[in-house]
């Protein structure tokens, strides 16, 4: 491989329609289903699809075998399906998505969720990051690699319109796909974070979590807190006291049960990478006042972000706003609790211990009860061989100058799991451009332009190097 000329190859697509259907797909107010009810019939998604299925549709004329399909029913949100036939003996999926979140306030400088702007390296706009690159950097990673003449494994590429809703139509599109295909060598996923925009990170793990409501109900009415203060206990006290329970509000630590052994490959790489995320990730975090992070060790820090359990409170109903307070005890207080879950916990076993938990032996007698809504299962990535190991680090030297650097993400993909469970043992290649405040799901989300490219330049010289 020409690595100079391959570059330039993809850097020349990526500046011509590839950008310019990106910035349209960016304009198009496509939520996740979660966040739009109508979605199934204000003909968004339809309009999503069909562009960058018609993009798509245009770049593999010229390969001889190549397939698009739109997987679609009544009540599913569609996949747009590519098969691309190959000559190495390999076979890859390559995953992304089209669903965004919603648009949020708070964008700035003339910038809009769904109005695209580029401003020096960086486009804004909804889902161009999170995750509409995906598609682009597949196809053109392909191409390039058949512009020099080389040879690509059958490559499966398959992205959804479910995925910000917890990719809950997911199994079916690959139960429909893989009627057709044998085990798979490879599995890509383009919708990951990296700590700086200089290397290319590689995700190793991501978190499970259980989210719910805790409702404390110790009134059937608001009453005079003059006459109750002392004498009813607060619905707002005991839900802190059953918080308690959970997560010690000294330090921050969360009930044993819902940990794990981190093993020390993992924590091998926090020692690595701490200091550069250190760096970038934390430093970019918008601290008030004289507010410090938890600890001074960038190793640990990692570790708690990525494999030990963390309580948020997420939402708070049943208290008036400061402005609207009056000398009242209110009834109840529901809080909405997120608990993240180390990658390798049982996150359906974690459901039920947590309820049991917050439920059990209610202060005062009072009425307690947990509703966990959403319970997503953790991802740890199987172990690489060496041959693509020392592939990806070939191709991350050429495309970014330097190896690959491994964190674990905060969030979590379900996804990862599904298909784990799917295709147990096979490997993964989970990356992504999500950054330094590049802000998915929030204000002012960008897509990192020079690292789409890189990114898209390390997946076609790792599909064309595979053995």
């Amino acid at each position: 491989m020409d690595f100079v000329e391959f570059q330039r190859f993809i850097d020349a697509e990526w500046a011509g329609p590839a950008m310019r259907t990106l910035q349209d797909y960016i304009a198009i107010p496509v939520q996740s289903p979660a966040f739009d009810d109508d979605w199934e019939t204000n003909g968004f998604m339809d309009e999503a699809v069909g562009l960058l299925a018609g993009w798509a549709s245009r770049q593999i004329l010229d390969i001889p075998g190549a397939t698009i399909e739109i997987l679609s029913s009544p009540g599913v949100t569609p996949a747009i399906y590519i098969d691309i036939p190959g000559r190495l003996v390999q076979t890859v999926l390559i995953y992304g998505h089209l669903d965004k979140q919603p648009p949020m306030d708070g964008w700035t400088n003339g910038r809009g969720p769904w109005s695209p702007v580029v401003e020096g390296d960086r486009l804004y706009g909804r889902g161009g990051a999170d995750d509409g690159y995906a598609i682009f950097s597949a196809l053109i990673a392909l191409k390039a690699i058949r512009a020099q003449g080389l040879e690509h494994p059958r490559c499966m590429i398959l992205i959804e319109a479910c995925e910000e809703s917890g990719s809950l139509d997911l199994e079916g599109h690959l139960a429909s796909v893989f009627q057709r295909t044998e085990d798979l060598d490879l599995i890509v996923a383009l919708d990951a974070g990296a700590a700086d925009y200089d290397s290319l990170w590689v995700t190793t793990s991501v978190r499970g979590q259980v989210a719910g409501t805790l409702t404390v109900q110790t009134l059937t009415e608001t009453i005079h807190s003059g006459d109750g203060a002392g004498v009813v206990p607060t619905a707002f006290r005991i839900a802190c006291q059953l918080l308690a329970r959970l997560e010690d509000p000294q330090t921050g630590d969360v009930d044993p049960q819902f940990l794990t052994f981190i093993p020390e490959l993992r924590r091998v790489q926090a020692v690595e990478a701490g200091p550069s995320i250190a760096k970038t990730l934390f430093a970019a975090l918008p601290l008030a006042g004289s507010t410090r992070l938890v600890s001074d060790d960038a190793a640990e820090l990692v570790l708690n972000r990525s494999w030990t359990s963390q309580l948020t409170v997420t939402g708070i109903d049943g208290l008036p706003t400061v402005a609207k307070a009056a000398a009242a005890i209110h009834p109840q207080v529901q809080m909405k609790l997120s608990l993240r879950l180390p990658p390798t916990l049982d996150a359906e076993l974690a459901a039920l211990a947590l309820k049991k938990l917050l439920e059990a032996d209610p202060p005062y007698g009072c009425s307690v009860t947990f509703d966990a809504q959403m319970i997503s299962q953790g991802w740890e990535a199987p172990a690489m061989g060496a041959g693509l190991t020392a592939a990806l680090n070939r191709a991350a030297s050429d495309a970014f100058g330097g190896p690959v650097r491994y964190f674990g993400g905060g969030g979590g993909i379900p996804f990862l799991a599904s298909l784990s469970e799917r295709f147990p043992g096979t490997p993964f290649l989970v990356t992504g451009v999500l950054g330094p405040q590049s802000n998915a799901h929030g204000p002012n989300e960008f897509l990192h332009l020079p690292t789409a490219r890189r990114i898209t330049a390390v997946l076609g010289r790792l599909l064309s190097d595979l053995d």
